[in-house]
């Protein structure tokens, strides 16, 4: 018997502190204007997309004790921006990276409570930590968790706003005009926590918002970010970009998913993808190795290659030969507040095998950098980026994609387009949006409906 089509979920991430916008191409836009983030959201759910989705950096990341500045830096407070969404936008989901090290489950709590009921029931919360110091001395306590104390944290933090949410249940508000009687219950919203990291008494002060609870992302590619997804999260990012990485990475979080009562529907696995469109397949191919070349100029492959060699390689020609000497393997590193460092755990092994390429190749520095980084996960013209898409969620190696333009904001503008109306013909993907909130479009139960059939079983 043949199974029925998956129905694939997009979303769209603007791009923040990266190395995927070409902020210096003449077509980019301006990163913290609001037109900028209200023209892509448009766009977005003009496409019928699922969500918005916004990362966050705490800090500027440094290189050599200055910031980075071939990077976009910066970016304004998430909360204040999807709210404004919010008002200019009727259907899309929206979701923020708020960091669990640094903040307090109570302010958290409020802040996507209050969001939620502003758009309608269509919040959602990434739920990050912070892995180095260098980002903790912008706070009190400063320093960082080991990381099994983050996950630690991270998950009390998380069950600690789930306590908030549900202390109201959603029918306390009565608002009785003859009686002058506001609330059924005048203990609406009571809790008391204590636990290891969290030690909290009080009422919480938003009512039971649309969707009872922000829908909960979670990105981590690790044993425990693995568990905490399964065990936790209604989505999870996924760097996994090939059919075979994706497929394996399917198959292990949803195998997770039964040991806490748990249906592999009720997990969305969801990577973030790149991509390169024009009208011919070898167009596209062209634009890609344009955009490569953009996203890597000489200046930050030399950047790029400081990350592994932990030494000021500025004398360096990027269009020359690799650095004859080895990797400084310091503790203190060249390079604060980026993730990539922590790509490079043998720093010598890796430029021996750089090395090696880049003389089996007759690659230059730059050529390395561009050949060894980040490409684009689909390159092709509308027919073959729709039919690479499906082909992926068909095959279990997805539920769908987070795309990530080069461009800002308009970058998404062509996939809306010519794609999505080609994914639509396929029967792949909604032609209208059949809810009004996020748990809707992601096709996710209520969070009473599963605290409800959890019971029952």
């Amino acid at each position: 018997m043949t199974r029925p089509l998956k129905q694939i979920h997009l979303a769209a991430h603007f791009p923040g502190v990266n190395n995927t916008t070409v902020w210096s191409d003449p077509r980019a836009g301006s990163h913290i204007e609001f037109s900028s983030f209200a023209h892509f959201a448009r766009t977005a759910e003009r496409a019928r997309f699922d969500f918005l989705f916004l990362a966050e950096g705490l800090r500027l990341r440094e290189q050599g004790g200055h910031i980075y500045d071939l990077d976009v830096v910066g970016r304004p407070d998430t909360f204040t921006v999807l709210a404004a969404l919010a008002a200019v936008t009727e259907h899309l989901g929206l979701t923020g990276t708020i960091n669990s090290t640094f903040n307090e489950p109570y302010e958290v709590a409020r802040q996507f409570a209050s969001l939620d009921h502003l758009s309608g029931g269509r919040s959602a919360w990434n739920v990050v930590t912070s892995w180095d110091a260098f980002t903790g001395e912008n706070f009190r306590r400063g320093g960082f968790l080991p990381q099994d104390e983050r996950y630690s944290r991270a998950k009390e933090f998380l069950a600690t706003a789930g306590e908030l949410f549900d202390s109201w249940h959603g029918d306390e508000i009565i608002a009785d005009q003859e009686t002058g009687t506001f609330l059924r219950d005048a203990r609406a919203g009571a809790f008391v926590h204590t636990g290891q990291h969290f030690d909290i008494h009080g009422q919480f002060n938003v009512p039971r918002s649309p969707q009872g609870r922000p829908v909960v992302f979670q990105a981590g590619d690790s044993e425990e970010g693995r568990e905490f997804a399964a065990a936790e999260a209604d989505a999870i990012f996924s760097r996994h970009g090939t059919l075979e990485a994706g497929r394996a990475f399917y198959r292990d979080v949803k195998s997770r998913l039964a040991k806490y009562g748990r249906r592999p529907d009720q997990l969305l696995i969801l990577p973030a993808a790149t991509f390169a469109l024009a009208d011919t397949d070898a167009e596209a191919e062209e634009l890609a190795r344009e955009v490569r070349r953009q996203q890597v100029s000489g200046a930050t492959a030399l950047k790029h290659l400081e990350f592994v060699w932990n030494r000021d390689l500025s004398a360096y020609d990027p269009e020359g030969p690799l650095p004859d000497i080895d990797p400084d393997v310091g503790d203190d590193h060249i390079s604060k507040g980026r993730a990539q460092v922590r790509m490079y755990r043998d720093p010598i092994a890796t430029a021996r095998e750089w090395r090696e390429l880049a003389a089996a190749n007759k690659w230059s520095i730059r050529d390395l950098v561009i050949n060894t980084g980040n490409r684009q996960n689909f390159v092709g013209s509308p027919a073959t980026l729709a039919s690479a898409i499906d082909d992926f969620v068909q095959a279990d190696a997805s539920d769908g994609f987070i795309l990530v333009p080069h461009i800002t904001p308009t970058g998404l503008d062509e996939f809306a387009d010519k794609v999505v109306p080609l994914l639509q013909e396929r029967g792949v993907f909604r032609t209208e949006y059949e809810g009004t909130t996020l748990r809707d479009h992601l096709g996710l139960a209520h969070p009473d409906e599963v605290r409800d059939e959890r019971v029952a079983s």
